[in-house]
């Protein structure tokens, strides 16, 4: 019975010395091949340096850190060299990788590690697809073949690692679903109010001078519009450098034409003082070129996509697009685009 009792005692003391991840700290080692440099360090999300580990002269390396939350860090030798890395406390992560092709030879190992090889395997997709602009310029039926064949890309990436963290798992998953929509309402956007394409119309806008105006009173000539409201700063810091370049192109083939979208909601509740408060800003100011109101009508800001303003849009004679998001008055390229254009 004693000799069962020592063998007992000597099998827990070997599990005892069995190697345990702290809870509260990642182990992260590996191996860099090719490795000139003398140390690695792990930054987060802003930049800061929350650990930096001793490269041997053999490549290899070893310690333990503690991460704020998990999350993907970034993991460099060189500012050259970086890449990403997710890390939560208790990971014991082996990282395997030849300095001479950094991230693309990456591999991963150990508790956690799919986290991380997942991470790289989905940055090698997003390199592959281009200049995302190409893509949100395709004619509608060549895009939505392209869209479908990056989201099944993605999708397939994701489902193949079946030991992702879950909240990080849910959270790539919405940002890919955010991504192809972003894509979708860019090549929507670009479809109506891309470069050549006829522009949207506004329709009796209330002409300060009298009278109403519509977008087709100007067919014949460049329209540079200024979409602006009494109470934004930076639609007033830009009427010095607008004033300026009106005077300037006076009797150019050229009209400049201000759409005030002063609305009742700023205006105490009250339509009629949102059209007093622009009248008298006209006034007051000496407003120059043609000074319209939008009034009730959104349609023209929305077929626009317009979240923000000033935003400036040029049209050419045929009412067709210039630039749905034109240079500003004070921007040096507003003259340059003019003048390529023989304005």
């Amino acid at each position: 019975m004693k000799k069962i009792n020592l063998i007992l005692l000597a099998i827990i003391a070997m599990a005892s010395c069995k190697k345990q991840v702290p809870l509260n700290y990642v182990t992260l080692g590996g191996k860099l091949e090719n490795n000139k440099e003398k140390t690695l360090t792990i930054s987060d999300r802003s930049n800061n340096t929350i650990k930096t580990i001793t490269i041997n002269e053999d490549g290899t390396f070893k310690d333990t850190l503690k991460v704020a939350k998990a999350d993907i860090y970034v993991l460099q030798t060189s500012n050259t060299k970086r890449a990403p890395i997710y890390l939560k406390n208790s990971f014991d992560i082996f990282v395997e990788a030849d300095a001479n092709n950094f991230m693309n030879s990456f591999k991963f190992s150990g508790k956690g590690a799919e986290n991380s090889s997942f991470i790289i395997a989905q940055v090698l997709e997003s390199q592959k697809i281009g200049n995302p602009q190409l893509i949100v310029n395709l004619k509608k039926e060549e895009f939505t073949e392209r869209i479908n064949n990056i989201e099944k890309r993605f999708d397939s990436i994701l489902n193949s690692y079946h030991n992702l963290d879950s909240a990080f798992a849910s959270n790539i998953s919405l940002q890919n679903k955010q991504m192809i929509t972003s894509f979708k309402q860019a090549n929507n956007s670009y479809l109506l109010t891309g470069k050549g394409r006829p522009s949207p119309k506004f329709e009796d806008y209330v002409d300060y001078k009298g009278g109403k105006k519509s977008l087709d009173a100007f067919r014949g000539k460049y329209v540079y519009l200024d979409i602006w409201a009494t109470w934004c700063g930076p639609c007033i810091q830009q009427i010095p450098y607008l004033k300026d370049l009106e005077k300037e192109y006076h009797n150019k083939n050229i009209e400049f034409v201000s759409i005030s979208t002063d609305e009742a909601r700023k205006n105490g509740g009250s339509w009629e003082a949102a059209e007093k408060k622009w009248r008298n800003f006209v006034k007051e100011r000496q407003l120059t070129g043609t000074q319209l109101w939008s009034g009730k009508d959104y349609s023209f800001q929305q077929a626009y996509q317009i979240t923000g303003i000033p935003r400036f849009i040029l049209i050419d004679p045929q009412g067709n697009i210039v630039d749905a998001n034109a240079p500003r008055p004070s921007d040096p390229r507003i003259k340059q685009l003019f003048t390529s254009l023989g304005i």
